[in-house]
């Protein structure tokens, strides 16, 4: 296999990303016999035959996408026009195109695997008045979580730190975050590189950085096109939560006022989101939303039918057909994978 092609990440069957990633958990085959959830809004699809989807309102390189055996996994986050998640969907709903041909889908997964987080933290000077609201979405974001699970933790100013390789106690993260204090300039970049670095040492298959940050870089040693291709390049889903001022703000540096579109821009490649945030008390519920979705994914596999092993850039296009009498549905996933040389 080339640098391309990982060795798999996502193995056959098994369910598998953003920054931080995404996300409570969606029902498995062997599910326990469900029970009322005051947070899922019910629809129904077919009223003759009782078939219902759930609308859950949520209150230099790392090691490239992984392929085994010419296998490509594609996670999936669904949302209503309201940005709820949407799950209770089934094969027929999806359509993979790998270059613009259509792929015959191998394997279709809902259930909620374990998944390795790492938490991307941005401690510098600006996010002075921010960092107490980041820190308490940042706690929510791991009370979220599920026995599996495991974290790891990075701080940032100047430069990128590693508080704490990956742990299953997010007690130990939450110990060590309480002393973090802001000041500094902002090493985003450097960050972002140092977590999709670590994120190899994971033992899950399914991977997801978190970032919290105001994006406003101006300290890195690595460039925006550096962190593309490394995200390309990796298995990791960023989910990105970027706490912004106001456009009409005066107060926005060259590099804050290109936060929101170099965060943006970093989620959509690796199937991730970007949600922005000018309210800081708005934070912890953005956390719990991107933990709900991480773990309410939809996992495609197939073997491309047009591969050529020529180490270049494939483009994919999920796309959906949903159940009649549905609105308009959003698909979230990323956006390609680099094939193999050999």
């Amino acid at each position: 296999m080339g640098p391309a092609f990982l060795r798999c990440a996502f193995r056959l069957g098994i369910s598998g990303v953003v920054v931080f990633v995404g996300f409570l958990s969606a029902a498995s085959p062997q599910a326990a016999p469900e029970q009322s959830d005051p947070k899922v809004e019910r629809a129904t699809i077919n009223p003759e035959k009782g078939s219902r989807i759930d609308v859950r309102r949520p209150d230099l390189h790392p090691a490239p996408l992984q392929v085994d055996v010419n296998m490509v996994v594609v996670n999936v986050t669904v949302t209503d026009p309201y940005d709820r998640i949407v799950t209770g969907l089934d094969q027929s709903n999806f359509e993979v195109f790998d270059e613009k041909v259509v792929q015959e889908i191998a394997s279709f997964s809902t259930e909620d695997a374990p998944i390795s987080v790492g938490l991307v933290f941005d401690s510098s000077g600006s996010m002075g008045d921010k960092i107490q609201k980041s820190k308490e979405a940042a706690l929510q974001f791991f009370k979220t979580s599920n026995p599996l699970d495991e974290f790891m933790l990075i701080n940032f100013n100047e430069r990128p730190n590693l508080v704490s390789s990956f742990t299953s106690k997010f007690e130990n993260l939450q110990d060590r975050l309480i002393f973090v204090k802001s000041g500094g300039k902002t090493a985003l970049l450097d960050a972002i590189y140092l977590g999709l670095s670590e994120m190899k040492k994971a033992t899950t298959n399914r991977k997801a950085l978190l970032i919290i940050s105001d994006g406003g870089d101006n300290h890195s040693r690595y460039t925006e096109n550096d962190i593309k291709r490394a995200v390309k390049e990796s298995d990791v889903e960023i989910y990105s939560v970027g706490i912004f001022e106001p456009m009409v703000s005066r107060s926005r540096t060259p590099e804050e006022a290109g936060g929101p579109s170099l965060l943006a821009g970093l989620s959509e490649v690796s199937g991730g989101r970007m949600f922005s945030v000018e309210d800081a008390n708005e934070l912890p519920d953005i956390a719990e939303k991107i933990s709900i979705e991480l773990r309410n994914q939809y996992v495609l596999g197939y073997k491309p039918s047009n591969l050529v092993r020529d180490g270049r850039w494939r483009r994919i296009k999920v796309k959906l057909t949903p159940p009649k009498g549905l609105p308009p549905l959003q698909v979230y996933a990323r956006t390609g994978y680099y094939a193999p040389t050999q």
